[in-house]
């Protein structure tokens, strides 16, 4: 009995041992995590940077200051993968190289998914809980892209509104005119623009606070069924979306209408064309001739991210307005 005790007590020790050399020998498999020089970081109010070092810069900067714990294997790896990511979708340290409207443009899609959760990612904010945003901070952060805010705080002057007339003739022409396909050009990845979607149905409506734009979302025969089934998660095959954005036009009464049409956006559900894209084919044209969004086929991964947070709504953002069968 003592003899197998001791055997049994031996083995033990041998693998504790083993597991103890293999776990330092795994500490020297480390990929790295450079720091490049910051060369174009994000200019704003010093409140808004702070949160934003706070909470963000550790994963979306080139000044990643890494916890003793996360430089631990197997934490390590699982670090060095997000921070790898996480500069690739958002880089501050990087981000005055694009122009100021597009800058804009990122920085609303970041609060965007603070609002929803999103980010930080939970799981990031439970191992680091200084990293959580509160309520008032975001606050801050939506201020700040507010147009109507304080000059000194905003990052960018609202848009000039249009003249009405002017605004009335180009909507006009936006709903008469007859865009077939061969007048425009289909995106980098291939998802061809459907002149059509102009007779498609709404079914919901948005806006951006931070740009004084409004949107109106339409869509297909199939959407529209889907809607009327209750069928939209996930939403059938070929269901496909339009979001058209135009600039919002003040009458001088009080009341907010269309003005310069901006761009329109397609969504196309096709689970196995688009496989590698959640399941979605994504396309954007911009200005009344209807330019592509992207310059690559890569320009895909900036929509996937833009829509992750609302995955467990099959990736569309917008409740459907119930009724239109």
């Amino acid at each position: 009995m003592v003899s197998n005790r001791n055997n049994i007590l031996r083995v033990g020790f041998l693998t504790i041992g083993i597991a103890f050399i293999a776990f330092i020998c795994l500490q020297f498999i480390r990929p790295v995590i450079t720091n490049p020089p910051v060369t174009a970081d994000l200019q704003a109010p010093a409140e808004v940077k702070q949160i934003l070092r706070n909470s963000c810069y550790n994963c979306h900067s080139n000044e990643t200051k890494l916890p003793w714990f996360d430089k631990i294997v197997p934490a390590y790896w699982l670090v060095a993968s997000d921070v790898k990511h996480a500069r690739m979708h958002l880089n501050f340290s990087e981000i005055a190289t694009q122009p100021a409207v597009k800058q804009k443009g990122i920085l609303y899609e970041a609060v965007n998914q603070i609002q929803l959760g999103a980010m930080p990612l939970p799981a990031y904010v439970q191992v680091h809980p200084e990293a959580k945003i509160t309520a008032a901070q975001l606050a801050i952060l939506r201020a700040y892209l507010d147009p109507n805010s304080d000059p000194h705080t905003a990052p960018h002057s609202p848009p000039q509104p249009m003249d009405t007339a002017a605004a009335d003739a180009q909507y006009t022409r936006w709903i008469s005119s007859e865009t077939t396909h061969s007048e425009v050009q289909p995106e980098f990845n291939g998802v061809k623009f459907l002149p059509d979607y102009k007779n498609w149905k709404a079914i919901s409506s948005t806006d951006r606070f931070d740009n004084n734009t409004m949107r109106v979302i339409l869509g297909n025969d199939v959407a529209v069924q889907a809607i009327a089934d209750s069928n939209i998660n996930p939403w059938p095959e070929g269901t496909a979306f339009a979001k058209v954005a135009w600039q919002q036009q003040p009458d001088g009464h009080g009341n907010i209408t269309t003005g310069a049409f901006i761009q329109v956006e397609l969504m196309i559900r096709d689970s196995k064309v688009y496989a590698s894209t959640k399941g979605w084919g994504w396309g954007r044209w911009r200005g009344t001739d209807l330019k592509p969004y992207g310059t690559s086929a890569s320009f895909t991964k900036e929509c996937v991210s833009c829509h992750e947070p609302v995955k467990h709504n099959d990736y569309v953002y917008t409740t459907p307005i119930r009724g239109q069968k």
